[in-house]
């Protein structure tokens, strides 16, 4: 660990008491670091026992005798944050290998001698009495940190003002983010990429500050960076732990906010749908939701219900799920985002005025989505088809149509499962490339002829026939809107 600039005790004052005649055998970039306690401990690993910032002390009882083993123990103790190491070489220390103290001195990690009339415990007592005053400023911010709590019950602060307050009275820059880096609460910033731990496991520990996970039900939601400012006077490990604690209690309220909201705007959405909510109410209800102007609604199908929530994050939408379909009705760049999921098929309708009726709405919407899913593609916009508008809105008379055209072939294909709609509908949207066809169908060119000839003696109609060829497109565009087609 870096040198850092903390204040309070420092190894460098602790060095100086007379009493303790201590003498700094190497590591001098690290003598300003802050100094919590001291502690013997003749473990080869005690770094699971420690919070950070102390002097460890010992006889050398676990101290390796191999230049590797010195090595990788004094990185150990640097790694956790322990302020110096104290040795009283004339006990049972091996000798100190060169790669000890080029580590040392490579980490700027203080390795300081005891002498052997200086028992540990009088070096412990120095340093207890020395914080101690350091103490009472750190108790002194724990209280008015639990303050924090009666100030979002009676103040109603917003999250970046609480914070502020928070830098003020710990000492501390804070920092929030989720496990993958992204913010964690609206108004307070993110850490630099390299400050985030890879695990909630990860020592408390960090040059200049601390890192403790923010929990949540679910587990780790994220983590808080406390990093200490210029001129402030920081108060220590167990005040940032209650701000990370008043960082789980905001979360906690915001996400409980945030569901009340959703369930709300799945019930104005599935009345909307319906028909039964009035286009003056809905757009005064979707204006509490932040929703105003052009919106679009979209189906989206192929992902889950948490993973389409974790990718509009902070956007404002309303949402509904029916069965394998998601209902999203909000802004016309939701669906851009939509599109950007992995294994989505998504169809949006035209844009429509806030609050305004869904019934045509919702038709184009899974047409389009249908039409994403049968191409391929993330995201068909219904506007962008020329074909599509041209159907009706009656769902009668779409059946009318398919029954027209399609009927026997519909009607032979589930006698026989011979696939005939599903390969002339393949070989349509491949714009008549029978090559192209067949091979998305997994089938011979010459057997997707078959089936072609086999449809139009079914349909009467002739497929090269401008005629023919629009009226089974649109027939088969109203099979799909009408779920007879996946």
């Amino acid at each position: 660990m870096e040198g850092d600039k903390r204040r309070g005790v420092s190894v460098r004052e602790v060095l100086s008491y007379p009493a303790l005649q201590l003498r700094l055998l190497a590591g001098r970039a690290g003598l300003d670091r802050s100094v919590s306690w001291a502690h013997a401990s003749e473990l080869e690993d005690p770094t699971p026992w420690l919070l950070g910032a102390e002097i460890i002390m010992t006889t050398g009882r676990a101290l390796p005798r191999s230049a590797a083993g010195q090595r990788a123990y004094l990185e150990r103790l640097d790694d956790a944050g322990v302020a110096a190491l104290a040795v009283s070489v004339q006990l049972h220390m091996p000798p100190l290998r060169q790669a000890f103290f080029d580590t040392a001195e490579e980490r700027g990690m203080p390795v300081l001698e005891v002498p052997l009339a200086v028992p540990f415990i009088v070096v412990a007592q120095e340093v207890a009495a020395a914080v101690q005053e350091d103490s009472r400023h750190r108790l002194g911010a724990q209280l008015q940190v639990f303050g924090a709590l009666r100030w979002l019950a009676a103040e109603n602060l917003d999250t970046a003002t609480l914070f502020r307050r928070l830098e003020h009275l710990s000492g501390y820059d804070i920092r929030l983010c989720t496990t993958q880096g992204r913010p964690l609460l609206a108004g307070v910033p993110v850490p630099e990429p390299s400050l985030v731990p890879q695990s909630a496991d990860a020592p408390p520990t960090i040059p200049g500050g601390f890192v403790l996970p923010v929990p949540s039900p679910g587990g780790t939601a994220g983590f808080l960076i406390a990093l200490e400012r210029d001129g402030a006077r920081p108060a220590g490990l167990a005040v940032v732990q209650h701000v990370a604690t008043v960082a789980a209690l905001q979360l906690a309220v915001i996400r409980t906010e945030r569901e009340t909201l959703r369930r709300e705007g799945t019930e104005i959405l599935a009345e909307m749908l319906q028909g039964t909510l009035e286009q003056e109410a809905a757009e005064r209800r979707l204006l509490r939701h932040s929703i105003e102007g052009t919106t679009e609604l979209t189906v989206v199908r192929g992902v889950t219900e948490q993973a389409l929530l974790r990718a509009l994050d902070d956007e404002p939408f309303l949402l509904l799920n029916r069965g394998e379909d998601r209902y999203l009705l909000g802004a016309p760049r939701l669906a851009d985002t939509v599109a950007a999921m992995p294994g989505v098929a998504a169809g949006t309708s035209r844009p429509l005025p806030c609050g305004a009726s869904l019934r045509i709405a919702q038709r184009e919407a899974r047409w389009a989505a249908s039409q994403a899913a049968a191409s391929g593609r993330p995201l068909v916009r219904y506007g962008n088809d020329p074909a599509g508008r041209w159907l009706p809105d009656d769902p009668a008379a779409l059946d009318a149509l398919v029954e027209q055209v399609l009927g026997e072939v519909l009607r032979y294909d589930a006698a026989h499962d011979a696939h005939l709609l599903l390969s002339v509908r393949t070989w349509m949207e491949r714009d008549r490339r029978t090559d192209d066809a067949a091979a998305a169908l997994h089938i011979h060119p010459n057997t997707l002829a078959y089936r072609l000839r086999r449809f139009s003696a079914l349909t009467g109609r002739d497929l090269t026939a401008t005629g023919a060829f629009t009226e089974v497109w649109m027939a088969i565009r109203s099979a799909v809107e009408l779920g007879l087609l996946d």
